[in-house]
């Protein structure tokens, strides 16, 4: 196994864990770090389409972890 293959099959594993959470802030959290060891996975690889969804949703993630930090 490639260094490559272990930083995908964390990725998975991270990703599958976050859809385990019920609290909604901790599932962006976790889905977050997911899509970051998925982002580094596609620039291995290369697969820009990997890169492009996963970067996309940890904006969305993002945008939506700020937006509830700003209200509390």
């Amino acid at each position: 196994m490639t260094p490559t293959d272990i930083i995908g099959y964390a990725a998975m594993a991270v990703l599958m864990i976050s859809f385990l959470l019920k609290d909604l802030t901790k599932l962006r959290i976790v889905n977050s770090l997911a899509c970051t060891l998925f982002v580094i996975y596609a620039l291995l690889l290369p697969s820009n389409p990997i890169l492009i969804s996963n970067a996309f949703i940890l904006g969305v993630n993002g945008y939506y972890l700020w937006k509830g930090m700003k209200k509390s």
